[in-house]
């Protein structure tokens, strides 16, 4: 096994691509003293970056020196294209990529370069991001406490892994070794088919009248919220990721028919509804199996509903309340009542504090309730 790399051991690194995930590395790496040089081939967001502070503009004429680690955050579509031309122009830096999908484009470049040439090549796909895009978007803290996929290849160069995996841990991040094509077959299940699912309810709201839209509550905004992404970069995720989804797709066209069937008996009050309870279970016992904070087993929770002014500082006060009944808050979502001046704020606590926030809540004036 190679001795640990000092993040040092990263410099100079060069970022291809100064959208999202792109800048956001670039601020990361500012953040732990690494200055990283960037490339776009959209200016405009290349400026932007910039001016953020997520490193300076590569120069065009090759008087840089040469990078030892090369990070490809370009669209989907292009991944296997700038991977490529980044291996070939820095023949001594070790080349890895943020990309949502990992078997298809290794499976491209191993081909257009054979598996010596590929053995600098590790990828890479940080567990993060937002509905929005662009530079604009980006933060130095984005990745922290986020899980780091990393994907070698069975020939790739272990120091060229233990340099991408410094890079995540230097981003803030915790890394996950996978095999590219299990790493593709978890997102499918962990993000793009959620993702796909928000679309197909956000898209059952296009028609709906106004009378419907106005009983939306914080339910179909956590839903649907992920829907927001960018039409183009999905499209294009999804399908480099086909196989893996159609699986998926498959198996939940089975539990929509058990869903459908369910529902369609004369009378649906003396039917046997023990497939739709199955359901409904299963939906609670997947939503449990999945890790708290820190990657850390999840906790009980309870929801503590409280009712709050829409005005300055509302929050703060709230805050300050939960501070001194020394409950700390897990989560939390705002909804706004559309007719009334006040907002629901649902906040989310383990179990065993949830009695001690509700009466200091109520001590300070809050109406509150589980």
């Amino acid at each position: 096994m190679p001795e640990p790399l000092a993040p040092d051991a990263l410099s100079p690194v060069l970022i291809c691509g100064t959208g999202l995930i792109g800048t956001s590395v670039g601020l990361a790496l500012a953040r732990a003293g690494i200055a990283a040089r960037l490339s776009d081939t959209n200016p405009a967001a290349l400026r932007v970056a910039a001016g953020r502070g997520a490193g300076r503009q590569a120069d065009i004429d090759g008087s840089d020196c040469p990078p030892r680690l090369v990070v490809v955050a370009t669209p989907p579509a292009d991944l296997s294209d700038e991977i490529v031309g980044a291996l070939r122009a820095h023949p001594d830096a070790v080349v890895t990529d943020v990309g949502s999908v990992k078997a298809e484009p290794l499976a491209e470049v191993t081909a257009r370069l054979g598996r010596r040439d590929c053995a600098r090549y590790v990828g890479g796909h940080p567990m993060a991001g937002s509905e929005r895009s662009g530079p604009m978007a980006a933060a130095a803290d984005i990745f922290d406490g986020r899980s780091w996929a990393v994907t070698p290849a069975a020939e790739a160069d272990p120091a060229a892994v233990a340099m991408v995996e410094l890079l995540a841990v230097t981003c803030g991040s915790a890394v996950v070794r996978m095999a590219p094509v299990d790493h593709d077959r978890a997102v499918a299940r962990m993000s793009h088919l959620p993702h796909l699912m928000a679309v197909l309810t956000a898209a059952r709201l296009v028609d709906a009248p106004d009378s419907h839209l106005r009983l939306g509550g914080q339910g179909i905004r956590d839903v649907t919220r992920i829907a927001a992404g960018d039409p183009v970069m999905w499209r294009q995720i999804v399908v480099a990721n086909a196989a893996p989804l159609r699986e998926l797709l498959a198996d939940l066209r089975v539990q929509l028919e058990i869903l459908d069937g369910s529902l369609a008996g004369p009378n649906l009050e003396a039917a046997d509804t023990g497939a739709l309870d199955a359901l409904l279970a299963a939906g609670v016992a997947g939503t449990n199996l999945l890790p708290g904070k820190h990657n850390r087993p999840a906790r009980p929770l309870v929801t503590v509903t409280v009712q709050i002014p829409d005005e300055p500082g509302s929050l703060a006060a709230l805050f300050t309340t939960a501070a001194a009944a020394e409950v700390n808050i897990e989560d939390l979502r705002i909804d706004h009542d559309p007719g009334r001046a006040f907002g629901l704020v649902e906040i989310d606590v383990v179990e065993d504090r949830a009695d001690a926030l509700i009466a200091a809540l109520r001590d300070n004036t809050w109406p509150a309730h589980r």
